[in-house]
């Protein structure tokens, strides 16, 4: 069975055979020029696009100004790109091995999500140390923002009739019919991630972002990487077009998936009782730009305040909580 299926109307017999029949891209002339626009890159676009204004947005709560936000993004964008293509490379190395003009010709296709984080990621660090920003943090709002990314990214597979699983039988299956050839029932695998990563998204939004539960820079990354790994983990197995470690039968996203989950939690449990000093957040945020007499600077005057007296300052809102990390604020 092909891996992707871009000609095939889309049903769901759950919704009462609801079916979809649509083109995965469109032509259009212009100028004598004819351009040709996929759908996947508009999906993938919008996910990008509210990934990076949510980040922005949401970027005081650790400290960070939100014009960092757009300018770690130029920086982070182009080089995951990088890394999505390396990786997919080295997985496929026999595919390419013989003809390494081809590793350059990225609109064949071609890519994979972890060689984007893990560049990311590297990016993420040198990026901090030249701003003089706790990478921890600048992980935790890249989190934040990735994984709604990922939520809507995901339909981009969908458009595409891509990254599917095996067939089933499953309530939920989807069914995929190409022209003059007969229904294939399938796992919604982008479906099922997509979904998953929803309920991720809205832990980080409406848990880790808020009122004093983000106790120290890199924990909310740390559920991310929990989460996601968690999930793609048990999806990965579903799917028709994994990448494997060349000679055996380990699917190379599930290995990387399930250990980064184990040891995310390893470090989340390790870290348990560890927190920050009250005043880290409100101090934070107060200098990433948020207005006089705002709840930062409140719940900076108050725990400077209480802190003298040798009460421990009362959680705040968001933005208003000190996380832990800043050179001159020591873990006690």
């Amino acid at each position: 069975m092909p891996t992707m299926m871009r000609d095939a109307a889309i049903s769901f017999p759950m919704l009462g055979n609801l079916t979809l029949n649509f083109p995965a891209s469109f032509s259009f002339n212009l100028f004598g020029h004819e351009f040709t626009i996929y759908l996947y890159g508009i999906v993938m676009a919008i996910a990008f696009l509210a990934a990076v204004f949510y980040a922005s947005k949401r970027s005081k709560v650790v400290g960070i100004k939100s014009d960092d936000v757009f300018s770690l993004v130029l920086w982070v964008l182009p080089l995951a790109i990088v890394g999505c293509r390396i990786y997919f490379v080295i997985s496929e190395w026999d595919r390419y091995k013989d003809n390494l003009i081809d590793i350059f010709k990225i609109w064949e296709g071609g890519i994979a999500m972890y060689g984007g984080t893990i560049a990311g990621s590297i990016t993420v660090i040198v990026w901090s140390l030249c701003k003089k920003i706790p990478f921890g943090a600048t992980l935790d709002i890249g989190a934040s923002g990735l994984i709604l990314g990922q939520v809507i990214g995901r339909w981009a597979n969908f458009v595409n009739r891509e990254a599917f699983g095996y067939e089933t039988d499953i309530f939920c299956r989807m069914g995929l019919t190409r022209p003059g050839e007969e229904t294939v029932y399938v796992h919604p695998t982008f479906l099922y991630e997509s979904l998953w990563n929803l309920v991720g998204f809205i832990i980080i939004d409406r848990y880790w972002l808020r009122r004093d539960h983000r106790k120290y820079d890199g924990q909310v990354f740390l559920f991310y990487v929990l989460w996601y790994g968690t999930g793609r983990a048990m999806v990965e197995g579903l799917r028709t077009d994994s990448l494997y470690i060349p000679g055996t039968n380990i699917r190379t996203s599930q290995l990387v998936a399930a250990c980064s989950a184990v040891i995310a939690l390893i470090v989340l449990l390790v870290n348990i009782k560890r927190s920050h000093r009250p005043t880290y957040v409100a101090v934070q945020a107060a200098a990433a730009g948020e207005p006089s007499g705002s709840a930062a600077e409140d719940a900076a005057d108050s725990a400077a305040a209480q802190a003298g007296s040798g009460a421990e300052a009362p959680a705040g809102e968001d933005g208003a909580n000190p996380p832990e990390g800043s050179g001159a604020d020591k873990q006690e």
